[in-house]
């Protein structure tokens, strides 16, 4: 269970999946002892080891995401081929960076030393609003750099299962069109991928039984109490059908 730039470790969201009958963890993934102070040139080794460990214990691994901890679930499950399946909320299907402490871009993700590929973002087109509202700058950052975006395009084809959760609202970055994205080109390749989008709701599902995430960097997250909570209501049934289903077909 990976969160997004907030840096925290998603209690809550574990809680609801160990609720489903699944063994379930949450992990710091910057700002710990150790790590990166924040979300750049993380070591995807960092996540690669815990994955290993549950390999050890555990029947089936699978990942999940929100927001910037999506990218990482993606990432990893293109990865790691022994990675049951990724459940993705506010995906993106590219890497994108994060400024340093200097203010110098970096990838989200490093393997054995190097950067992965990411997509530069574009400042001087972005109108800057208190809070920010971030969505047109991704979106045009997306658009400006084909060549790049090709090159930091997460291999979700190799993803044996996945299950997308997306606001059409989404302002933090374009989730919903993210999501269709990647389920187009998984069935470009014969590969299902279960999307499930509300039109209303923003960058933050809120799932039956989970507390309103009210931390994290200030920003406009988009949608509205209800949309969001309805999204996470149909995420959640969406996910317990996917995780039973692999469990059957795993047991037989």
């Amino acid at each position: 269970m990976l969160a997004g730039s907030s840096g925290r470790i998603d209690e809550d969201r574990a809680r609801v999946f160990a609720e489903l009958g699944h063994v379930a963890e949450s992990i710091r993934w910057f700002g710990g002892a150790g790590q990166q102070p924040g979300p750049w040139s993380v070591p995807l080794e960092l996540f690669l080891a815990r994955i290993d460990d549950l390999e050890r214990t555990c029947d089936r691994v699978w990942l999940v995401g929100t927001s910037l901890g999506a990218e990482a679930a993606l990432v990893l499950g293109a990865l790691r081929p022994s990675v049951a399946g990724v459940i993705a909320f506010a995906p993106t299907d590219v890497v994108w960076p994060w400024p340093d402490d200097e203010g110098v871009e970096r990838s989200h993700w490093t393997l054995d030393g190097s950067p992965l590929p990411h997509v530069p973002l574009v400042w001087d087109t972005w109108r800057r609003e208190e809070p920010p509202r971030f969505r047109s700058l991704y979106e045009h950052s997306y658009e400006a750099a084909p060549d790049r975006v090709r090159a930091a395009a997460v291999p979700v084809e190799r993803i044996p299962q996945l299950v997308l959760i997306a606001g059409e609202d989404d302002q933090v970055w374009p989730s919903a069109q993210s999501a269709r994205r990647i389920a187009a080109r998984r069935t470009a390749v014969g590969h299902t991928t279960t999307v499930v989008i509300h039109r209303h709701a923003g960058h933050r599902a809120v799932l039956p039984t989970e507390p309103i995430v009210a931390g994290g960097i200030a920003m406009v997250r988009g949608g509205t109490a209800t949309a969001d909570a309805a999204l996470g209501l149909t995420a959640l049934e969406t996910i317990r059908i996917a995780l039973a289903q692999d469990r059957i077909r795993s047991s037989s």
